[in-house]
């Protein structure tokens, strides 16, 4: 049976993340001293107690995910050493998780880097409004004439019955109207900050553009699945490219997940807080066996049902 390793993008967020590994294993509790220390503020502090506003900050949330993440993984690697893993991937900056596991960037760097990378997703959003509508129940086709109709982008295409649209809000709600008209099962504005995974992101793509060029990318030891082609990531300055218009393209999760399915994975461990992407996995693939990493709880069931009986 093939496995990968799945890891939470932003929205996944909750005050209180990560504060039973953190107490429970050292190696996680030294992760998020790290990422203090190299951030110059008590992000630990943020992800255990809040306040929520500040958690949701994308410029702490981004980092905070990342953290939690990578300490989920680490608790996991702590119970099962010699875990096989097929492949890995994540939702936008979860992206950026599966890359570090993988090896192509140190820890630190990653912290930093998307630290940064929620600030310029941020200032993106502050300089033009915008906002995204999952859309449940409409084929591509029925999507792309409201796109054209309201002036909006595909950002996500999550499953063969959920895609998410971004842009401008005025253009958001004429989605929404046209969306209802054409028959969706359900049309919902989604709680965002702004318009990400579309053209609005451009000068925040810019900007880690001119980051990621200071920053050295390994090559990945395992294959990681990038958002923007749903395929595995290339060259380290292939990856590089790729994650500087993921900021800009639409997530290919369903793409993602059907090439994880034609090599031979069957089963997924989704490392991280909530649980939206095991939802999206089942949905994908029906027969998939999926596990959740994201507190003590959530770890010792999939340490159960992973490790291998004598």
């Amino acid at each position: 049976m093939g496995r990968a390793l799945v890891f939470s993008g932003q929205g996944a967020q909750f005050v209180g993340m990560g504060k039973d590994l953190c107490e429970a294993y050292p190696e996680c509790r030294a992760l998020y001293e790290q990422a203090n220390e190299v951030l110059g503020f008590d992000l630990a502090g943020i992800c255990f107690d809040g306040p929520e506003e500040e958690l949701t900050k994308t410029s702490n949330c981004q980092p905070a995910i990342f953290v939690t993440s990578a300490a989920c993984y680490a608790a996991l690697r702590r119970e099962i050493p010699d875990l096989a893993c097929e492949g890995l991937a994540g939702l936008s900056l979860g992206e950026w998780t599966a890359l570090h596991v993988a090896g192509a960037l140190p820890f630190a760097e990653t912290v930093k880097l998307l630290e940064a990378r929620g600030r310029f997703m941020q200032q993106a959003c502050d300089a033009r409004a915008g906002g995204m509508l999952s859309v449940i129940g409409l084929d591509t086709a029925a999507l792309e004439t409201i796109c054209t109709q309201a002036g909006v982008e595909i950002s996500n295409v999550n499953s063969a019955e959920q895609t998410v649209l971004s842009g401008t809000r005025e253009g958001i709600e004429k989605a929404e109207s046209l969306a209802k008209e054409a028959g969706a099962k359900r049309a919902i504005p989604l709680r965002v900050a702004g318009a990400y995974h579309s053209s609005l992101m451009r000068s925040a793509a810019e900007q880690l553009d001119a980051t990621l060029a200071e920053i050295r990318i390994g090559q990945t030891d395992r294959p990681v699945i990038a958002n923007v082609t749903g395929e595995p990531h290339g060259s380290s300055a292939e990856i590089r490219t790729q994650m500087v218009r993921q900021v800009t393209s639409s997530v290919q999760w369903l793409a993602s997940i059907q090439w994880f399915k034609a090599h031979g994975v069957s089963e997924y461990v989704e490392c991280g807080p909530g649980r939206v992407l095991s939802g999206l996995i089942k949905r994908i693939d029906k027969g998939a066996a999926v596990h959740n990493i994201q507190d003590l709880q959530s770890l010792k069931s999939t340490v159960e049902a992973l490790r291998p009986t004598a």
